[in-house]
């Protein structure tokens, strides 16, 4: 479920026309759903009732800052494989606790 459709042959995003952003940002530009968003989240993160977990989000996916302070007030953390992205986590205000640091190949400075 998502909350991008069509009302009266003009495409939404939510309540808002995609045809407004469009003319006040300019294309090309990118357009995120808050409550699809929040709800997949949610969806995701309730599979794992009852279980000791984090359920963390993948920086190397979308590093948009906004998204990632998102998913943290929902008591999300990260993913991250460098130090650019633990940066990015840090500055979407993610506790340092609910940052996971995984993957393989760091260079000195990332580690």
């Amino acid at each position: 479920m998502h909350n991008f459709h069509y009302r009266d042959d003009k495409f939404f995003c939510e309540d808002l026309p995609l045809e407004r952003i469009a003319n006040e940002a300019g294309t090309p530009c990118y357009i995120y759903s808050l409550a699809t968003l929040q709800r997949h989240f949610r969806v995701f993160d309730s599979a794992f009732l009852g279980i000791d977990h984090l359920t963390c989000f993948s920086v190397k996916s979308n590093s948009n800052i906004a998204i990632l302070r998102l998913f943290a007030s929902m008591g999300g953390g990260t993913d991250i494989v460098s130090s650019g992205e633990l940066f990015r986590s840090l500055k979407a205000e993610v506790p340092p606790e609910r940052i996971v640091y995984s993957g393989v190949g760091k260079r000195d400075e990332d580690i």
